[in-house]
């Protein structure tokens, strides 16, 4: 049976995680607007609570499931402690989360290598 190389297998993993928060952080944004809207029918229209029984326990595993990933993201990735920290909390205001990992994405802060490459290409 063939073997994967070591760099390979580092490949997939970075590959992994980054897919992995691109799709935490959009289910948290997610979740927390469906929050936000069945708090606004649960208060201001109807005040049926529905929208909350629902969107509350899907965005609270969200929420943790975004925290865990973030940390992973910060250790794997090799983050500072402020770009770690906020990452963290673009959690709380909604939509933080897509935001967050825009500028980070952006930044080439969610792949080194391929930052490494870009800097080396410049």
């Amino acid at each position: 049976m063939p073997t994967v190389p070591a760099s390979t297998r580092t490949d997939l993993h970075r590959r992994s995680l980054l897919a992995g928060f691109r799709w935490m952080a959009a289910i948290e944004a997610v979740t927390w607007a469906g929050l936000l809207v069945g708090m606004f029918f649960k208060y201001v229209v109807v005040g049926d609570d529905i929208g909350v029984r629902v969107f509350g326990p899907l965005h609270g595993v969200a929420f943790i499931g975004y925290v865990a990933v973030a940390l992973s993201a910060w250790y794997r990735l090799r983050w500072g402690l402020w770009t770690g920290l906020i990452g963290l909390a673009a959690s709380i205001p909604p939509l933080g989360t897509v935001v967050f990992e825009r500028v980070a994405a952006a930044r080439g802060l969610l792949d080194p290598a391929a930052r490494a490459e870009a800097d080396r290409s410049a």
